[in-house]
């Protein structure tokens, strides 16, 4: 029989959303944050040439900083003070998830709630800047060797940009750590999902214009539409997907009283690891074609062969490609989840897995499990990316139409509507405590 809190549930009014206050206060501030992010990608770099920097993005922008640009919303093609990012924070905080599996003193914080939380997240900041300085001095640097795109060449200008932009960067974290506290969903995922869903309109447009001048076919056109209907079907059913693992409570006594047995579940997501597989593969793979770009005819004969083999729809890119995520899937996976952390907290609160002893026992198991479900999971983002990599190399559409772009845009969606649905229960919740005292005083 279903409980109280599944039946409400069950049973959600939207009807409710306009009486929930608190939540369309928590939508307005995080539509708000979004538009300054939105805006932020339109202030240019001081001392960049607009049409330079065009001409030069039109010949660079098949390498990583392609994929740059569809995560920063544009803002790297224009060279705006927001060209970074939320990169290096996302970065960061994976770094620091796994030096926690490595220095025994970040591993102790972990374990020490909401002070050791905070002291993590110091740490993530800090190593953001580090990271951002060291990318922006970069693209600094890059943009100096561009034929005509920096009007005043030198250290001021590399100066001026690397602050510039290492500010935009530490903008959009605090940006991101707001959204999450006082908005509604995970800041940092909606930045990203603002900036991909930003360049839609016109990879559609331009997609649809090359089907006007012949250069793709309606069959075409109509194969990347239902490809993606079924992509997006295909994310959100395995997004959901778990695997539960029942947990039993014995008997306890409190006073003169028993408590009976307890059940309950322990969900492990088929797709632990989320989108983080596909984007470290994706950057991976363009390093080689960002690095020629880059060369601008001087590029050695190796690096040229390389390029060429890890093309889009080359086999090899589609081998190292599905290689590089699977394996990106099991690492990340390992990272976020200790399956000994979860065996001993089990036994320390009484809790057991029927027939399985508690303890290494438990931990085993628990890993076994996980690891089946870590194929099964990294078989299906393999199978997302790589369909959508094939339209791409056949027809030569937009970027934004690949299986990264897709499952971030979606799972991202599946997630800020679950915390709204979640917001609305608890204000049912409310609403159905203050009827039960107004109902108690009258009696």
């Amino acid at each position: 029989m279903a409980s109280a809190a599944e039946q409400l549930a069950a049973n959600l009014n939207w009807g409710a959303f306009g009486k929930a206050e608190e939540l369309k206060k928590r939508i307005w501030f995080t539509l708000g944050a979004l538009l300054v992010y939105r805006l932020g990608t339109y202030l240019p770099l001081p001392g960049i040439d607009a049409e330079a920097l065009s001409k030069a993005f039109q010949n660079a922008q098949t390498g990583i900083i392609g994929l740059f640009n569809m995560f920063s919303g544009g803002a790297v093609g224009r060279m705006a003070i927001l060209a970074l990012g939320i990169m290096p924070y996302i970065s960061a905080s994976i770094i620091v998830q796994l030096m926690t599996t490595v220095i025994p003193s970040w591993e102790t914080l972990k374990k020490e709630g909401e002070s050791g939380r905070k002291q993590l997240n110091q740490y993530t900041r800090y190593l953001t800047v580090v990271l951002a300085i060291f990318q922006a001095w970069g693209i600094a640097v890059g943009l100096e060797g561009a034929t005509g795109v920096v009007a005043t060449p030198g250290m001021f200008f590399r100066l001026t940009a690397t602050i510039t932009l290492v500010g935009g960067t530490l903008f959009l974290m605090w940006l991101g750590e707001q959204i999450t506290s006082r908005g509604i969903g995970n800041g940092t995922s909606l930045i990203i999902f603002a900036g991909i869903v930003a360049g839609l309109p016109s990879a559609i447009a331009g997609t649809l214009e090359l089907g006007r001048q012949g250069a793709i076919s309606t069959v075409a056109i109509l194969a990347i539409i239902l490809v993606a209907i079924v992509v997006i079907g295909v994310v959100v059913f395995f997004e959901r997907a778990q695997r539960r693992l029942l947990i039993q409570y014995p008997k306890r006594q409190v006073g003169n009283q028993i408590m009976q047995g307890q059940s309950s579940h322990l969900p492990l997501k088929l797709n632990t690891a989320g989108v983080i597989p596909p984007i470290f593969a994706s950057s991976l793979l363009l390093v080689p074609a960002t690095i020629a770009n880059f060369q601008s005819g001087q590029t050695s004969g190796w690096l040229t062969t390389v390029t060429a083999l890890l093309g889009h729809g080359q086999p090899l890119y589609m081998l190292m490609y599905a290689a590089l995520i699977i394996f990106f899937c099991f690492f990340y996976t390992a990272i976020v989840f200790n399956p000994t952390d979860t065996a001993d907290n089990l036994k320390k609160h009484g809790g057991f897995i029927p027939g399985i002893r508690p303890g290494e026992r438990t931990a085993e198991y628990i890993d076994f499990v996980l690891t089946r479900i870590t194929v099964l999971g990294a078989i299906y983002i393999v199978l997302v990316c790589l369909l959508p990599e094939f339209l791409i190399s056949w027809t030569g559409v937009p970027f934004y139409f690949g299986g990264t772009s897709l499952l971030i845009v979606v799972s991202v969606t599946m997630d800020t509507v679950s915390q709204i649905q979640g917001h609305l229960l608890a204000h049912q919740y409310e609403g159905l405590i203050k009827r039960a005292k107004l109902r108690g005083g009258r009696r």
